[in-house]
């Protein structure tokens, strides 16, 4: 059975489509109109080993922001209906991934309760077009529409773009193992029966 999800979302401020595949190989085509963004899920689906087409069009003349956030609520329900009933799932992932100098450590639950902890300090307030107070934005969309508890803490570094870029790296690994069926689980790992 296939664990994919088609999502598209249409606002006076953004149009969005996005198609994720979980059980992918990390190939993407991303078009934002937000270059270092579009970046970011670039890697994301890499290292998540996701396949993952969107465009979005937003009204970047005024600022990324919509298009940010917007991109963050359509890949956070675009994971909720790829991960389904989350029967057999491994629900936990964690991981730490150096850049450089960097260390950042995502840890995170599909566990139906929405959280977001963000304990990051890129640095800088722009990198190329980009806003970087944005990461967080984008993080508790995803979290909030994919019910996900997420804690994404820097551990150290100085350069905010391989701040980030931990960021969206490790990200993309902790859901890749979260996600991942184990036969050992009947049902969804949890004693309430329920998630």
């Amino acid at each position: 059975m296939s664990r994919s999800a088609r999502i598209e979302r249409r606002t006076a401020e953004t149009n969005i489509c996005a198609a994720l595949s979980l059980d992918g190989k990390g190939q993407s085509a991303i078009q934002t109109g937000i270059g270092f963004f579009d970046h970011m899920l670039t890697l994301w689906a890499k290292h998540g080993l996701f396949d993952l087409q969107l465009t979005a069009e937003g009204d970047l003349y005024i600022d990324g922001h919509h298009t940010v956030e917007d991109t963050g609520i359509v890949l956070g329900k675009a994971l909720a209906e790829a991960v389904g009933d989350k029967a057999g799932i491994r629900r936990y992932g964690t991981a730490f991934v150096p850049m450089d100098e960097t260390l950042v450590q995502v840890s995170l639950d599909i566990s139906g309760r929405p959280f977001l902890h963000y304990d990051v300090n890129p640095r800088v307030e722009r990198i190329g077009n980009f806003d970087t107070e944005l990461v967080e934005e984008f993080l508790r969309a995803l979290a909030d529409n994919a019910g996900l508890t997420l804690h994404v803490i820097l551990q150290h570094g100085k350069n905010g773009h391989h701040i980030i870029e931990a960021v969206f790296k490790a990200l993309g690994r902790a859901l890749d193992e979260a996600t991942r069926k184990d036969e050992r689980i009947v049902g969804v790992l949890s004693t309430k029966g329920s998630l």
